[in-house]
């Protein structure tokens, strides 16, 4: 989810402080899965409406075009095989149910654990799919706030389950 230069730039209002170990994970875990990656990335809406007009009022830096730097793919993940979804949303669910299909095994990593993973692990969840989140392959906009989201998905249990990367990794061995 979102491995993009607003989330990775420790100077971005946006910055995940721990940003680098978590696509440090990530581009393990894309090794093993190959082509069946795919990255998400969030952008502005054009134009944003009803409680986006606001959220961009306070945060007007980031009401720039989708092809702007601040939102390019950083460089851990830029080259990995797979598909790249774009959506102006939190959660990526709508635009990834066509890619994966409608009841898939979802592996989820990425940032921020607290907002745009969560929204899409949920979404992704209540509809049917499998969902792991990969707890040190995400990062929170703070390391509370990441705590706080992985605990609210255990919730979701045996829909979500929560792995590391180790784990994971053994799991497909």
């Amino acid at each position: 989810m979102d491995l993009q230069h607003v989330f990775g730039d420790p100077a971005s209002a946006w910055c995940a402080p721990r940003y680098g170990a978590a696509a440090a994970q990530v581009a393990r875990l894309a090794r093993a899965f190959g082509d069946r990656t795919v990255l998400t990335r969030f952008v502005a809406p054009q134009r944003p409406e009803g409680a986006w007009a606001p959220y961009y009022e306070e945060f007007p830096w980031a009401l720039v075009g989708d092809e702007d730097p601040l939102y390019a793919l950083t460089d851990e993940v830029a080259d990995l095989p797979g598909r790249v979804v774009t959506a102006p949303t939190f959660g990526k669910w709508a635009e990834l149910l066509p890619v994966v299909g409608e009841r898939p095994r979802l592996v989820v990593t990425g940032v921020a654990t607290d907002c745009c993973v969560i929204s899409t692990v949920l979404a992704a969840a209540d509809a049917g799919a499998s969902v792991t989140v990969v707890a040190d392959a995400c990062a929170g906009s703070t390391d509370d706030n990441h705590a706080k989201a992985l605990d609210v998905m255990a919730l979701y249990g045996p829909l979500v389950t929560l792995a590391t990367t180790d784990e994971l990794l053994a799991s497909l061995a």
